[in-house]
């Protein structure tokens, strides 16, 4: 598990490769992070960055389990919408720096340690994202 935080106007294709720095593998995204660029730098890290394609894009094949995985990017949100109301992330009013910060990590540490958390595997089993 790995976060960064950044200013409001970070782009979000500027962490990324940070944040993959000890990845293997394939990751999903949206069409946010498509970027040439941004490609070539995490295929020679071993990170094989999958997204959909915008539609002024030419249809490049993908193999069937990529573009399975790809729709299963709503677990994603789940997480998310997780860490920010069931492990209280969300909060606008923090009193200073560090409360924000002891509030982000312990956030993050009860989801980390959280017996049951949404995976591809409970979807296939249940039908639900909620398990």
């Amino acid at each position: 598990m790995n976060f960064q935080l950044t200013i409001g106007k970070t782009n979000d294709r500027l962490p990324v490769e940070n944040l993959c720095k000890h990845l293997m593998g394939k990751m999903f995204a949206n069409k946010g992070y498509i970027s040439k660029d941004l490609f070539k730098k995490l295929i020679e890290k071993g990170v094989e960055l999958i997204t959909q394609i915008r539609k002024n894009m030419k249809n490049a094949f993908m193999p069937l389990w990529d573009k399975l995985m790809l729709r299963k990017r709503s677990i994603i949100e789940t997480i998310i919408d997780q860490l920010k109301n069931i492990s209280q992330i969300e909060h606008s009013r923090h009193r200073s720096i560090p409360n924000f910060l002891v509030n982000l990590i312990a956030g993050i540490t009860a989801y980390a340690l959280k017996e049951k958390k949404p995976s591809i595997t409970n979807i296939y089993m249940t039908g639900s994202q909620y398990v």
